[in-house]
């Protein structure tokens, strides 16, 4: 990098704390958090801190140095929908006047810079979510092959899957779709830097992460490649985005 970058991240917690993936794949960036409090994996658990998430992107850009503003979480991002996620990105923008991006909007990113638009979907998440999000990734362009969930409605027991679970559920989708140009594992709760590679190993294709694939976008949006060598084909990229 050719210098050090402060980005404002709003966050799914109740706390103010950066997840731990973004300081291990770019220690030299100052992530500032600020946390809306996500009270469970379903569309009620996510409605408050929805409505969190204008004001605490605000406090972030008034934060001396913040050159853009990311919003962690990708449930609590998709989960009203392609369209209202359009308009969430376009009142980020205009109540920052800063470059912005979401986790969803980051996994959208990421799925098209590998070229997968026929997709086989992992996540955490019950069946109500899972439904919202094939239709978000439907509208967004993509054609939903398999989407299979671990159930999970509680907030934080994503974290207790480990990478084997998460891996033999990638193979798992991947076996009823193995026509799937890519794959995306959608939850900034699941333990995801770790797995990319093993899964593209086996199974492949290229696979989309919700945590490192938000961290990547919030490089972008400030000018950088946001490569991350060995954790998989996307972060492997070393093209930076063009000026807008």
């Amino acid at each position: 990098m050719s210098k050090t970058h402060t980005i404002g991240l709003v966050t799914p917690q109740s706390t103010d704390r950066v997840p731990a993936e973004g300081a291990q794949m770019y220690p030299d960036v100052n992530f500032i958090p600020k946390g809306v409090g996500v009270r469970a994996l379903t569309p009620e658990g996510y409605d408050h801190a929805w409505e969190g998430i204008i004001p605490a992107a605000e406090q972030l850009a008034s934060q001396p140095g913040v050159e853009a503003i990311m919003v962690a979480g990708t449930s609590l991002t998709f989960y009203r929908g392609a369209e209202e996620h359009a308009r969430l990105l376009e009142k980020l923008k205009a109540m920052t006047g800063l470059p912005v991006g979401t986790m969803s909007s980051s996994v959208v990113a990421g799925l098209q810079s590998v070229g997968a638009k026929r997709i086989a979907v992992c996540t955490a998440y019950g069946d109500e979510v899972n439904r919202r999000l094939g239709n978000f990734l439907s509208d967004s362009g993509f054609e939903v092959l398999e989407l299979e969930g671990f159930g999970i409605t509680q907030f934080g027991m994503p974290g207790t899957k480990t990478e084997k679970d998460i891996i033999d559920l990638a193979a798992k989708v991947h076996a009823a779709a193995p026509e799937a140009q890519g794959m995306l594992i959608s939850c900034g709760g699941l333990r995801t830097l770790g797995v990319a590679k093993p899964i593209e190993d086996t199974e492949g294709i290229p696979v989309v992460a919700s945590t490192p694939a938000c961290f990547w976008a919030a490089m972008r949006l400030v000018g950088e490649s946001g490569r991350y060598p060995g954790h998989g084909r996307l972060l492997e990229q070393s093209d930076r985005p063009a000026a807008s």
